[in-house]
């Protein structure tokens, strides 16, 4: 259930909010306003998880309020004025609703509110690990897969795909940033913005790339480049 309050000068306007809010059936209302002080002392002592405001209300308007507070709760505006639209969305307003409002034009805005609050369930949280083995979810099916058996892991955009020895590759939906913070550092090396590789198996570096096979050449790019050839001159035998 998203807790919710409503604020708007004009009392049939609010009573019309009100009444959509009750309606919906994952919002509660919590409380309802007609001035925006009103609320900066009840969201000192409230836990809220969206706000309907009006903005264009006398003392204080809905937009200077909102600016005002550290960290407000996500935001629905509603207007009789097309024009602040532009400006509600630099606040990070989940949407904007311009009155009179329609109830399905409201239900939209509330969905889009929910997708927001909803908790992150995207695969990429589906991974352990430890010094010896992984389990990632790759598709339908969560492996295992030895850290000692991978070769590397190349980026395809939004996932992964994971090169193991022997193995054909297996693709997760996982960015590189998150697959880099699950493995050892002393074990694997980011070389490129596209790979990372495990360094047990580096054995073959040529004209800045490794060699993985008869067919398969990591570039080593610049910005990766220092740090790898660090790896290189502590392992060095001269």
């Amino acid at each position: 259930m998203i807790r919710c309050i409503a604020i708007d000068d004009e009392p049939l306007a609010l009573k019309q909010i009100v009444s959509y809010i009750e309606k919906t059936p994952f919002l509660e209302l919590t409380e309802k306003f007609e001035n925006a002080l009103q609320v900066i002392p009840f969201l000192q002592e409230n836990n809220i998880d969206l706000m309907f405001v009006d903005i264009n209300m006398p003392d204080l308007s809905g937009m200077d309020f909102v600016k005002s507070l550290k960290n407000p709760p996500k935001i629905i505006f509603t207007t009789a004025y097309s024009e602040h639209a532009v400006e509600g969305f630099r606040v990070d307003a989940v949407d904007y609703l311009l009155k009179p409002i329609s109830y399905i034009d409201f239900l939209k805005a509330a969905e889009k509110a929910r997708e927001r609050l909803a908790p992150k369930t995207t695969d990429e949280q589906q991974i352990n690990s430890n010094e010896e083995f992984l389990f990632i979810k790759s598709e339908y099916k969560i492996l295992r897969i030895n850290l000692a058996e991978i070769l590397y892991i190349e980026s395809m955009r939004e996932y992964v795909r994971i090169h193991i020895e022997g193995q054909r590759p297996v693709m997760a939906l996982m960015s590189m940033k998150k697959m880099e913070e699950y493995l050892n550092p002393s074990d694997f090396m980011r070389v490129h913005r596209s790979y990372i590789v495990s360094l047990k198996k580096v054995n073959t570096i040529e004209r800045n790339r490794i060699i993985f096979g008869k067919d398969v050449y990591i570039p080593i790019s610049e910005q990766y480049k220092e740090q790898f050839q660090k790896y290189l001159d502590n392992n060095f035998l001269v």
